[in-house]
């Protein structure tokens, strides 16, 4: 999924102890917590192993599931753990400025109810991208299912690799080992029990990660001698609450008013506004998150197919919509009160900390044991629900997008069957391997990497499902001739985030940027070629939102 504007890496550069934590061995009622947690997750990839007799049932659980867990499931894939740990760091170093881009959900959430899952959930679609070739062909597939394997190949790597950090720190096992067995474990119940096991064990993890920040505020709550009030009128006195509405975000570049600058040229003055971070730009960029989201992330549209009727789909999108922002909002509520906490009770061994690892040293030092290891479960949950997800969904793409059509057409159910497992051992093969090779690679690298890559893949994407909903008059080669500019524009900011362009070509341009001016250019290019060149004799019905009837 694309969780860039809700996660970040520790920054430490430390490679023995990324951390920087000190060692706490976990206590012997947390490890029970964690087994039984983990005996359960294993339980039910082999329950549900017995059931996969099919591709239907393997990828979308023969279109049976409920809203509300559907809703639930989508809720546990989009909170990784990374989000889990680095929201309670945000709010306990700084303030709430970055769950602003998130409170844009709510509004995209309507348009994709009305809009978007009747689209997605038309003809039996399993995969996102079959929608992009009844509207604008093959080629429109595989880009974005190119975009889409590469990205979540990356996003998987990372993810796993992140999320072992405390673990290994926690365990005191190698980073490698962590790596390892926690992939294995994951790819087990994943590859055994399909999309049914993914989705129930999504559930599972998301009341337990709820759990776990429910109960840290509860825990501190009674800890503190105001409780809850104390907590409150401690943030506020110390700005833990703002959302950086009326400041430049701490981590802009860029402070001085552009327009004041008179002695910059109109290149300047272009980098310099586009390295802001204003609260118009995060919530412009938290619009293009949640619409890439709700239209092309197949995590997520893969719970559309798997819903038992349009209406459940409809339910489930609304379900985690309403749950998200509150989800969220606990997290970081998680971070204030570890803040409020400890300035009542100093830890000095809080300085020999970095920000990611307060939360992670909090529960070992002060949760009581075996609680303790629900909340470490909480973070395992957040991590497993995001990592099957995208291992299900690459599986998914695979055999649907690329077997199917075009390479091995004509084949049995079985044989599909079969080849889905092989494809995501594949894949938890290469999340593995790609976690252990992160582990060479400093942080800072490694961020600007994911960057390069998500902009080099993943830029035109969304564009294509915006003009597919929203335009009748765009076609196959208006799209085709602006996916050159687009790419063109991608390999430019790829180049320019890397660093590898003259100083009067580069510009200060902020990561979060990229995705919205290449999607930008994509769209506007795509635009006027539909002006001169005559869109192909299609039929559009049940396509776009003009096209579409109440029956579709």
């Amino acid at each position: 999924m694309s969780e860039t504007l809700r996660e970040k890496p520790p920054t430490s550069k430390n490679v023995e102890n990324p951390t920087n934590m000190p060692e706490t061995p976990l206590r012997p009622l947390d490890v029970a917590s964690i087994v039984v947690y983990l005996a359960a997750m294993a339980g039910m990839g082999v329950y549900f192993a017995r059931r996969n007799t099919t591709t239907d049932e393997y990828f979308v659980g023969n279109r049976s599931f409920r809203g509300w867990v559907g809703g639930l499931s989508m809720v546990g894939t989009t909170i990784s753990s990374v989000t889990f740990l680095a929201f309670p760091a945000d709010a306990f170093s700084t303030d709430w400025r970055n769950l602003v881009q998130n409170l844009t959900l709510p509004l995209v959430a309507v348009v994709a109810v009305i809009f978007f899952v009747p689209l997605l959930r038309r003809d039996d679609m399993v995969s996102a991208f079959q929608y992009l070739e009844m509207r604008f062909g093959a080629i429109a597939r595989l880009y974005g299912v190119a975009s889409f394997l590469i990205i979540q190949s990356i996003r998987l790597a990372r993810i796993l690799f992140l999320v072992s950090l405390p673990v290994e720190v926690l365990t005191g096992a190698p980073l490698w080992c962590v790596i390892l067995c926690t992939g294995i474990f994951i790819a087990f119940y994943t590859i055994a029990g399909g999309i049914e096991a993914v989705i129930w064990t999504d559930v599972i993890q998301t009341i337990v990660l709820l759990l776990a920040g429910v109960m840290t505020v509860g825990y501190v709550a009674w800890r503190l001698p105001g409780g809850l009030p104390e907590v409150v009128t401690v943030g506020r006195a110390d700005h833990k609450f703002n959302l950086g509405i009326n400041s430049q975000a701490a981590d802009s570049p860029v402070q001085e008013d552009v327009a004041a600058d008179g002695n910059t040229n109109s290149w300047e003055r272009l980098s310099k506004m586009f390295s802001r971070k204003t609260l118009t730009v995060l919530m412009l960029l938290g619009i293009l998150e949640w619409l890439t989201t709700y239209s092309c992330d197949q995590t997520v549209v893969q719970r559309y197919a798997a819903a038992r009727s349009t209406r459940e789909a409809r339910r489930a999108t609304m379900l985690f919509s309403v749950m998200a922002v509150p989800t969220w909002v606990l997290f970081f509520f998680v971070g204030t009160c570890l803040y409020v906490f400890y300035q009542a009770f100093p830890d000095p061994q809080l300085a020999e900390l970095q920000v990611d690892s307060v939360f992670p040293h909090f529960i070992l030092t002060q949760i009581p044991a075996g609680l303790g290891g629900l909340v470490i479960a909480g973070v395992l949950a957040a991590a497993m629900s995001s990592l099957d997800s995208s291992i299900n969904s690459i599986a998914t793409v695979t055999v649907v997008d690329i077997l199917k059509p075009y390479v091995l057409p004509g084949r049995s159910d079985h044989y599909y069957l079969w080849a889905a497992r092989i494809i995501a051992m594949l894949a938890a093969a290469v999340m593995i391997g790609g976690a252990i090779a992160l582990m060479g690679i400093p942080f800072e690298n490694m961020n600007t990497l994911t960057w390069i890559v998500s902009s080099v893949f993943g830029g035109c994407l969304v564009g294509f499902f915006m003009l597919g909903f929203f335009t009748t008059r765009v076609g196959y080669h208006a799209v085709v001739i602006a996916l050159i500019p687009g790419i063109l524009t991608n390999i430019y900011f790829a180049l320019n985030l890397a660093g590898r362009l003259p100083d009067f070509l580069s510009m200060n341009v902020h990561e979060y940027w990229i995705g919205f001016l290449v999607n930008t250019v994509f769209v506007t290019v795509a635009l006027c070629v539909s002006l001169i060149v005559r869109r192909e004799d299609k039929s559009l019905q049940g396509l776009t939102v003009w096209t579409r009837t109440a029956t579709d």
